[in-house]
């Protein structure tokens, strides 16, 4: 169950939370929403680049049977 809460936040900020959703095909609580996970896993990994995070959650969203399974190169 999804509930949801108004929160006031800098015009600007908000533009950019809509140009940004309207690229990235996601209304603009979820561009919000998306920031603040990135943001969240920066916070706690600071030895992680930021892309690496991004791909990261961008990975564990995609759906599991669209996965391609690791298939070692070697057989050591």
């Amino acid at each position: 169950m999804t509930t949801s809460t108004s929160i006031r936040i800098d015009q600007k900020l908000y533009e950019q939370a809509r140009n940004e959703a309207l690229a990235e095909h996601r209304t603009i609580a979820g561009q919000v929403e998306y920031w603040a996970k990135v943001g969240r896993a920066a916070l706690d990994n600071p030895d992680l680049p930021v892309s690496f995070i991004v791909e990261s959650l961008a990975s564990m969203a995609e759906p599991r049977q669209d996965s391609t399974p690791f298939v070692p190169r070697s057989g050591r």
